[in-house]
């Protein structure tokens, strides 16, 4: 199951110059704010200055969203995965800056990092916001929310901890909707097969805006872990 899933890439990497800025995040402050991925488990106790309800995001571009999220809620720790290098560069420039203590990133597959490096019952709560739809018919195979993405994510969630998706592509957010109201571990947050309002404390991404802007519909989904 789990090899399966790493075999198909639901992402793409994304080449390009680096901003001075975005460098600096990726050397410099590394040491304060990136993760290097040991042989086994990470220690996520060890990992925080404080030991508080761990929230997961991957994918989170160039991280503004989740950077005013730890910004906003210090009671909280946020674990950012991505791999699309000027986006972690900028947020760990931008969370030294800020002298955040409890926002830490990986730069790797995510897949890879929740099946070799993460202990089960990790997270309480793991967001994913706007995850590429992969709209093409012959690339539905590349989308990330599939049933065995969220037998996984099942494992390393806390019992009763939530999902939190989010999509501005009809036909994705009916296919995720699909995949989570089947699995036997996720239960939705509305008791019923529709999709969740949107959180009045959710920062609004940058693809949020565009959705926006360009007249789309954007859908949550909210599920709570079952297991």
């Amino acid at each position: 199951m789990i090899n399966q899933i790493r075999k198909i890439k639901s992402f793409v990497r994304r080449p390009g110059r680096l901003t001075l800025g975005q460098e600096m995040g990726l050397t410099k402050f590394w040491v304060d704010h990136g993760v290097d991925l040991p042989k086994g488990k990470i220690d996520l106790n060890a990992l925080f200055v404080k030991q508080q309800k761990i929230v997961l995001e991957i994918g989170f571009g160039n991280g503004d969203s989740l950077l005013k999220m730890a910004i906003n809620t210090p009671d909280r720790n946020f674990l950012g995965i991505e791999v699309y290098e000027a986006g972690v560069g900028q947020l760990i420039n931008k969370a030294h800056k800020y002298q955040l203590n409890n926002l830490k990133i990986i730069k790797e597959d995510a897949v890879k990092v929740l099946t070799n490096h993460i202990e089960d019952n990790s997270f309480n709560l793991f967001q994913l916001f706007f995850p590429d739809p992969w709209h093409k018919k012959k690339h539905f195979k590349r989308r990330l929310v599939q049933t065995d993405f969220l037998n996984l994510l099942s494992h390393k969630m806390i019992k009763s901890g939530k999902i939190h998706i989010i999509t501005d592509w009809k036909h994705y957010a009916i296919h995720m909707m699909t995949i989570l109201e089947n699995h036997p571990n996720f239960k939705n947050t509305q008791n019923a097969p529709i999709y969740s309002p949107r959180p009045e404390h959710q920062p609004i991404t940058k693809f949020e805006q565009r959705s926006h802007k360009l007249g789309h519909d954007v859908w949550n989904l909210i599920f709570t872990n079952e297991k």
